[in-house]
């Protein structure tokens, strides 16, 4: 179901820059990175930031990803509340040109 700023989007499509929102609709940080569990393949959440600095949004508070916007499940107190981001075996995916590449390979259109 598409909102109304955008349609639905996998978190491996999520652009650095794009807002985030509390679950009330309201703008409060840009996506600065997205993580995944390298171990396990996971997507484990968003580096955000904030006026306060860089916040970790958990895997488990993100409500929705859109073209336009993140929807998180957090209420304005809660995102004022973020952790900050950890190092650990998370890494950033890769960069929106590498998405585009690995869909070339996959439909035979590889770089020469």
């Amino acid at each position: 179901m598409a909102d109304a700023a955008g349609d639905p989007i996998a978190y491996t499509a999520l652009q650095p820059g794009t807002p985030v929102h509390t679950s009330e609709g309201q703008p409060f940080a840009t996506v600065q990175a997205v993580l995944v569990d390298e171990l396990v393949s996971v997507f484990d959440g968003i580096v955000v930031e904030t006026a306060e600095g860089a916040r970790f949004v958990d895997a488990d508070q993100i409500g929705s990803i859109f073209t336009t916007h993140v929807r998180t499940t957090l209420t304005a107190d809660q995102a004022a509340q973020l952790p900050l981001p950890e190092g650990s075996n998370l890494v950033q995916i890769k960069p929106p040109r590498s998405m585009a590449d690995r869909l070339g390979r996959m439909f035979g259109r590889g770089k020469h």
